[in-house]
């Protein structure tokens, strides 16, 4: 097996298993529940991308970045999210329901879905285990393009299932019980930042 394949397996391999029971999955999810499919995973596609290249590129230099500092912004961008999903669910709880429709999955502009979703799974990923491992891969193997596809594949086919299960949900549940459950991942993502910075 070629050097390069196998660090593109082992990247796949290690990111997809770190993925799974991670963060991003569960905010990936939540952005499904309030957004179409294809603006999710455009935004999700460019952030990890970033990430993956990153990773790779830049990934010693990572270490070198204050972790409170790093902490601190994911508390700001969780805990403005948070704020924003409680205001919008505790202020027209009824609309939804008088509508018929489920999910607010449908109302959003494909621009402003895409760059929440961006901005959000940017911010989680930054020094996340997942882009720490890339790392290692890649000085490991010193096949820079193999870990970043590999990095890029995993992250997005995690990234695939969740959307695949958010678009199921938004079916099936009230907006303003999905804004107001986001709101409450958001609040304990931001809490475990802040303690993170402040540890």
């Amino acid at each position: 097996m070629s050097s390069w394949f196998l660090a593109l397996v082992t990247a796949f391999g290690l990111v997809f298993l770190l993925e799974l029971p991670d963060k991003t999955t569960a905010l990936t999810l939540v952005l499904r529940t309030r957004f179409r499919a294809a603006p999710v995973l455009a935004g999700s596609a460019v952030a990890f991308a970033l990430q993956a290249v990153i990773a790779v590129a830049l990934g010693s230099a990572l270490t070198l970045l204050p972790q409170r500092l790093v902490a601190a912004a994911v508390f700001v961008v969780f805990g403005v999210g948070a704020f924003l999903l409680f205001k919008e669910g505790f202020s027209t709880p009824d609309t939804d329901e008088a509508d018929g429709s489920g999910g607010t999955a449908t109302t959003t502009s494909f621009r402003r879905a895409a760059l929440t979703s961006f901005g959000t799974l940017f911010a989680a990923e930054f020094g996340d285990a997942s882009q720490l491992a890339a790392v290692g891969v890649a000085a490991r193997y010193a096949q820079p393009s193999a870990v970043v596809l590999g990095t890029f594949l995993a992250l997005m086919s995690v990234t695939a299932l969740a959307v695949f299960v958010g678009g199921k949900l938004a079916n099936r549940v009230p907006a303003h019980l999905i804004n107001r459950g986001a709101g409450v991942v958001f609040t304990v993502f931001a809490l475990l930042a802040l303690w993170q910075a402040v540890a």
